[in-house]
């Protein structure tokens, strides 16, 4: 299937390969699990502001179906295509067995530039595309959620465009929505809650020696933002951070409070304080206790890997290290939380969020987050468990949690016809 080969698709097969030669997997299982289950590719075209018409890219890719249905993030953004987003729902797969969510993997997204969009651009980008998409999502098949450059506001367009069709509200079909649609308290900070929390988890383990470790976060959206709350609530010491415009170092360490709210006013970190400015790739090399790559993936490779000098690296975004460089950083000691389990508290709200929505009865913020702190603080600790017990490192240990769990299934399941 080489339409989805690039490079992040093989990267996700290749930790699939290993995984799979260390469980000694059923091959027929193996094989299946190599490859999305349904990938659809459309056309989007809409009208821009200036009365032109313009057709874009879109995709949605569900990885896998055995747990129950698909769940996986929309991107907007111009680096999306098809091998990015199989690699993603990939991904997703994992990260929701691991969790023992009943959900298989998806992704979805339009090739595009959000940012030289205008925001009523940027609804009938949303609209047409999930038109086009219709017939893949819906509560009980596939329930999207929001990811890079996609935000509830996109969520709410997209339950509205879906329930127009189906003739009456079913804010069942997306997750991430604002809580006055159907969207759950909690949801908006819950994945930099989860990569903070199992940070605080792994620095519990590793006694670090140091009463205050220090940060630095790569990507200052969402993700990356909402971790540096928590990290510096928790006592670490941020002392950079950076997003697509540029970055902030001060040894000193950063008023995260302050730069928050600088963020919200400005868009950007840049000029926070007239602090000494770094480069995005300058961020990764720094030498702190904690690194948090929360941007894009692959940007660890074996070009860098060396020079990393963190003790802690949490993956904030899928995939930011490849392969190769994954056994550099594992010869270095360096202690590795993988995305599908620090990032996983996205998906675990929203499926808080779809059980609410399924059942509509809700629940409080407290609630919501003494649950997600419960079931990343299991993850986590299976995981240690596992890296302890099979002396592997975590993604490794991590992935066998996940492969596992969907591969007995298949198994059970057996294959149709």
């Amino acid at each position: 299937m080489q339409e989805f080969y690039n490079e992040t698709f093989l990267n996700a097969q290749k930790q699939l390969d290993h995984v799979a030669q260390l469980m000694n997997l059923d091959a027929g299982v193996h094989e299946r699990l190599r490859y999305p289950r349904k990938a659809l590719i459309v056309s989007v075209p809409i009208k821009l502001d200036n009365g032109q018409t313009k057709v874009f890219s879109g995709y949605r890719v569900q990885h896998d179906q055995t747990l129950g249905p698909t769940k996986g993030g929309i991107r907007f953004h111009h680096e999306v295509n098809l091998g990015e987003v199989a690699a993603l729902s990939m991904w997703m797969t994992w990260k929701c067995a691991l969790l023992n969510l009943p959900y298989g993997g998806a992704k979805g997204g339009v090739c595009c530039f959000p940012e030289e969009m205008s925001v009523n651009e940027m609804e009938r980008l949303a609209r047409r595309y999930t038109t086009e998409i219709l017939s893949m999502i819906g509560p009980e098949k596939d329930i999207p959620a929001p990811d890079m450059y996609t935000n509830e506001n996109t969520m709410a367009w997209i339950m509205d465009t879906y329930s127009n069709f189906i003739g009456y509200a079913v804010p069942g079909v997306v997750t991430g929505k604002p809580v006055s649609v159907g969207g759950s308290l909690g949801r908006k900070e819950a994945t930099g809650r989860g990569v903070a929390h199992t940070v605080k988890l792994a620095l519990e383990k590793l006694q670090l020696g140091t009463d205050e470790p220090t940060a630095a976060i790569q990507g200052f959206g969402n993700v990356g933002s909402i971790t540096a709350k928590y990290l510096h609530q928790h006592g670490v010491k941020v002392v950079a951070v950076s997003d697509v415009q540029g970055g902030l170092y001060s040894p000193k360490g950063l008023d995260i409070p302050r730069l928050l709210s600088y963020v919200a006013d400005r868009g950007t970190v840049v000029g926070f304080d007239d602090l000494d400015a770094i480069e995005n790739r300058e961020i990764l090399e720094l030498e702190v206790d904690i690194l948090v790559p929360a941007a894009l993936a692959n940007v660890i490779t074996e070009h860098n890997a060396s020079r990393i000098k963190c003790k802690i690296l949490a993956e904030g975004a899928n995939g930011p290290v490849t392969p190769e460089a994954d056994k550099i950083l594992q010869d270095k000691g360096v202690f590795i939380i993988p995305g599908i389990l620090a990032n996983a508290g996205g998906v675990v709200v929203s499926y808080f969020e779809w059980v609410q929505d399924i059942q509509h009865l809700f629940w409080s913020e407290e609630q919501v987050n003494e649950k997600l702190i419960y079931l990343m603080g299991r993850a986590f600790e299976e995981v240690y468990q596992t890296s302890t017990a099979k002396k592997v490192d975590n993604r490794t240990a991590a992935m066998m949690i996940g492969v596992g769990r969907v591969a007995s299934a298949k198994l059970l399941r057996g294959l149709y016809p």
